[in-house]
């Protein structure tokens, strides 16, 4: 049974993360063989403050960029 995690910055829409649930659920199928039924997908949201870039929390990392 794949189990794929992901870590994301959280902002993004449930749509957008049924995307990314729907394409990584499709990779797992095709290179590993595997039945659909048995992959997991599992998201992870974090504030941007406890993400670090470059020694700093992503939101104020250069450029601010928080995705």
């Amino acid at each position: 049974m794949p189990i794929i995690q992901v870590n994301l910055i959280e902002g993004r829409s449930d749509a957008q993360k049924e995307k990314l649930i729907a394409a990584l659920t499709d990779g797992a199928v095709q290179a590993l063989d595997a039945p659909r039924e048995s992959v997991r997908v599992l998201i992870y949201e974090l504030p941007a403050s406890h993400w670090g870039v470059a020694g700093k929390a992503k939101g104020k990392a250069a450029g601010g960029d928080s995705k």
